[in-house]
């Protein structure tokens, strides 16, 4: 059990102890630095995109467009929805009116044909 658990090390007298780098901590203050300077660069490169969008085309009816668009989808859908409710109602029907043939042939065939059992 005694492999499991290293005991604690204390340091030796006669080694230097490592002193924690601050080149590395400079780096990563630079890249840090670096990566937040590139967000805000491109952050404004899009907002400012964005502001010239009227010049180059009529948001009005791109919006306009795409509500029209969305509501036609939606309607067409609606529809879709509609028509396979009616399809399976008559999928349906057609079941009912088999079964029912089916049935009522059974029932007339026993009423017709003389029944195996004498009657009590």
């Amino acid at each position: 059990m005694t492999d499991r658990y290293h005991p604690l090390q204390l340091p030796q007298p006669g080694l230097p102890e490592l002193l924690p780098r601050r080149r590395r901590r400079s780096v990563a203050r630079l890249r840090k630095a670096g990566i937040g300077l590139l967000f805000v660069l491109t952050g404004s490169t899009i907002l400012l995109l964005l502001m010239r969008l009227p010049r180059w085309l009529d948001t009005l009816l791109l919006v306009s467009n795409a509500v029209a668009n969305l509501i036609r989808g939606l309607t067409q859908l609606g529809l879709g929805l509609l028509q396979l409710g009616v399809v399976l109602t008559l999928v349906l029907l057609a079941l009912l009116a088999l079964l029912l043939l089916i049935g009522g042939g059974v029932r007339l065939l026993r009423a017709v044909l003389p029944s195996r059992r004498p009657p009590l």
